[in-house]
């Protein structure tokens, strides 16, 4: 699958379960282990284990096998991130989000 098709995937399967301010960062030239970064925030714990479950239905559905889930088995999901290789997906809670600030450190402009 491409590059622009999966981003297109995720960020699908992120509004399709209500995903708030989702961004993509291209981090292309700044970062080894991927090109794309994409954060949504989550509602609650709850929220945020359901969008980014809904995230690896549909890319496994695309045929893409993410390479591994960290943060899902927690019972309080404050953060989930799913590593699907050319891209690297996290779903966070506002606050677990603005205390981490990673937009900011990748220091990318984001695109919705």
């Amino acid at each position: 699958m491409e590059l622009e098709q999966l981003r297109d995937t995720v960020v699908h399967a992120l509004e399709d379960l209500k995903g708030t301010d989702v961004r993509v960062l291209d981090v292309r030239g700044r970062c080894s282990f991927t090109d794309l970064m994409i954060f949504a925030s989550g509602t609650s714990d709850r929220h945020v284990k359901s969008l980014a479950a809904h995230v690896e239905e549909k890319v496994r559905e695309a045929g893409v096998r993410p390479l591994g889930v960290e943060g899902a088995d927690q019972a309080q999901a404050s953060w989930v991130l799913l590593d699907l290789g050319d891209i690297v997906m996290h779903v966070m809670l506002p606050e677990t989000r603005e205390f981490y600030q990673l937009e900011k450190l990748w220091g990318a402009e984001a695109k919705a």
